[in-house]
């Protein structure tokens, strides 16, 4: 993710970010070409992709972060949201790593992109959530 692969990736964003969409999605074609031009465009202005990378280089700092916090485990509930196709049930496993409330919904036939791909799914699931109502 250094200035190597920001130059890389310049002028060429959308086919990085296509190959994220195709390989993490349940179903490529739900992530539409409106979606994919919006986000290409965002990810080409300056500096995008450079932030964007960034999140990559704070992976380490993140994992011994997330280990502190662990010490103490969060009480209030918590939903852990999983797409079938991409880490599903495992959502719940690593957030009862720090929390003790916590509820588990395994979005059916979605990958990664929850809100492409299962947006009423998802979108009622964090509702009834919040309204303290069973999640579905």
């Amino acid at each position: 993710g250094g200035p190597d692969m920001e130059r890389l990736v310049a002028g060429r964003e959308r086919i990085y970010l296509d190959r994220f969409w195709n390989e993490f999605a349940g179903t490529p074609s739900k992530i539409d070409e409106a979606t994919r031009q919006h986000y290409a465009e965002l990810y080409a202005r300056p500096g995008a992709m450079h932030d964007a990378f960034l999140q990559f280089r704070a992976i380490r700092k993140d994992a011994e972060d997330n280990k502190a916090a662990m010490a103490t485990k969060l009480t209030m509930p918590v939903l852990a949201v999983g797409g079938e196709k991409s880490f599903g049930s495992n959502e719940a496993v690593v957030m009862r790593n720090a929390a003790t409330n916590v509820t588990e919904l395994v979005v059916p036939g979605a990958g990664h992109w929850l809100m492409e791909e299962a947006t009423e799914t998802t979108v009622s699931a964090v509702r009834h959530f919040i309204d303290g109502k069973p999640v579905k």
